[in-house]
């Protein structure tokens, strides 16, 4: 395995290395493509010789191509790329094509005329992935080789042996989680099984080592793990002690269903990470049903946090600093577009409001843009969304603010549920949690739950719904509790 500190410089050099040492190793398996290592070094290092040849330029698209059951090409297309010494940038499949063609359009005004460098090292950009932005259109972020090798080394050295078993990623890889898990397995040389289209049966019979070789651990965003949750229940399947870890990501987990998840993987270290596009890991801790809500663990040992607020001891702008920050925005567009991030030389914020508390744990209040004023207060959706969500009956939710003359704002909460309930039992659950300006006073049921491409809640376009719904009209999907 790699040592915990690798002298890798590049997110491809590894795969030289097992190549020559584990050639017969399987590295990628999605249930319809299987290659071992000297397999895909084969291929890989055929393809970005011919890319050098063809492709001056210093970036090149990868097509997702998810929408098949086979996402082997997608991650040959982005190995090669790299390979090449050129950018890979991702796109996704759910863009309409209006979209597409705004941000091809930016990336080509932005990074075209660079060329691509004759040796890669670990400042070279590598990566282009994108997240939703303010106004509309997805935001490039650029990253470069040493940024994700240092994150590499950082999972190997903070989670444990698990960090080197074969991973499952049960997701699209133009989703950024992802494609650092598939790459991590390669990075560590204990090989990666694809799942491009999640499903919670396949996902739990690959962790169980049916059909095809297993996975000792898995990447996943929340809603992943409590529909495999769910339907181990259902089926009532036996504990999967051949699990070593599970990595939780992109959304807040569910902490009260933290004793399931260790009930049905009894040897796994469950662990809750967070972090941004930008700046990749900042905190993270093992998963206990007892850790406060937004408690979101330590910082990893090589970064830095630091809170900018207004009187000590109080909430603040979270600031990071650490070698694994992205290089820069590629689509924006300065005259019209505020990116949500602030920098202070190395520093970094992407405008994340917390603390640190006197074990040096970093507490995620939420995020600066979705805070509400209410009755003079500072609000932030996340805490109110996380209590709702530890509900029975709740499987997801999204606090939104409608305007008062009165009181700023009325909190409103939007819900997508398991099972019926009425509005007392959940303003009496909140009542015994939350402070009384927290609690909604509004709530909505959405059958038809939106969710962004990556799989979270879509706040923006259930605020959308709730406007409709508060004109009263005929076609917002949103039905009063």
């Amino acid at each position: 395995m790699i040592p915990l500190r690798s002298n890798f410089d590049t997110v491809h050099a590894p795969l030289a290395q097992w190549a020559a040492t584990t050639p017969h190793a399987i590295a990628i398996d999605d249930g319809v493509t299987r290659l071992d290592f000297a397999e895909l070094f084969r291929q890989v290092t055929a393809r970005a010789e011919t890319l050098k040849q063809s492709h001056p330029a210093a970036v090149c698209w990868v097509e997702d191509v998810s929408d098949t059951n086979n996402a082997v090409p997608l991650l040959l297309s982005f190995l090669s790329i790299i390979s090449a010494n050129r950018t890979a940038a991702v796109s996704d499949p759910d863009w309409p094509p209006s979209v597409r063609e705004q941000i091809f359009a930016r990336v080509a005004a932005g990074v075209g005329a660079e060329t691509a460098p004759d040796l890669a090292t670990a400042s070279t950009p590598f990566y282009i992935g994108f997240t939703s932005g303010s106004s509309g259109l997805p935001k490039g972020f650029r990253r470069n080789h040493g940024s994700w090798t240092s994150s590499f080394d950082i999972s190997l050295e903070s989670f444990g042996p698990g960090a080197g078993a074969t991973i499952l990623v049960p997701g699209r890889l133009s989703h950024s989680t992802f494609l650092f898990g598939a790459l991590l397995g390669l990075w560590s040389g204990a090989g990666i099984r694809l799942q491009s289209r999640f499903s919670p049966t396949a996902a739990l019979d690959t962790l169980a080592g049916k059909g095809v070789e297993g996975a000792g651990a898995m990447v996943a965003v929340p809603s992943q793990l409590i529909l495999m949750l769910d339907l181990a229940q259902r089926r009532a399947l036996a504990p999967m002690p051949d699990v070593q870890l599970l990595m939780i990501g992109g959304a807040p987990w569910t902490r009260a269903r933290t004793p399931e998840l260790q009930a049905l993987f009894p040897r796994a270290r469950i662990i809750e990470f967070y972090g941004a596009s930008e700046t990749s890991f900042i905190a993270w801790t093992d998963s206990e049903s007892t850790l406060p809500d937004h408690v979101v663990g330590k910082p990893f040992s090589n970064v830095d946090v630091r809170i900018d607020a207004s009187q000590p001891n109080t909430p603040g702008l979270i600031y990071v600093r650490s070698p694994m920050v992205f290089k820069d925005y590629v689509t924006l567009n300065e005259q019209s577009d505020q990116p949500a991030l602030l920098r202070d030389g190395d520093w970094l914020s992407v405008r994340d409001v917390g603390h640190l508390d006197e074990q040096g744990r970093l507490h995620l209040l939420g995020r600066q843009q979705r805070m509400l004023l209410a009755q003079g207060k500072n609000l932030f959706p996340e805490e109110v969304e996380s209590v709702l969500a530890a509900h029975p009956a709740v499987h997801a939710a999204s606090v939104q603010g409608i305007p008062d003359a009165v009181r700023g704002v009325q909190v409103a909460a939007l819900l997508e549920l398991n099972e019926a309930v009425s509005a007392d039992a959940l303003s009496a659950w909140c009542r015994e949690r939350l402070e009384p300006y927290k609690i909604p006073r509004r709530f909505y049921v959405c059958d038809d739950w939106p969710l962004t491409p990556s799989g979270k809640s879509d706040h923006k376009q259930l605020a959308l719904r709730l406007s409709a719904a508060d004109a009263s009209s005929p076609s917002s999907s949103l039905q009063p509790l």
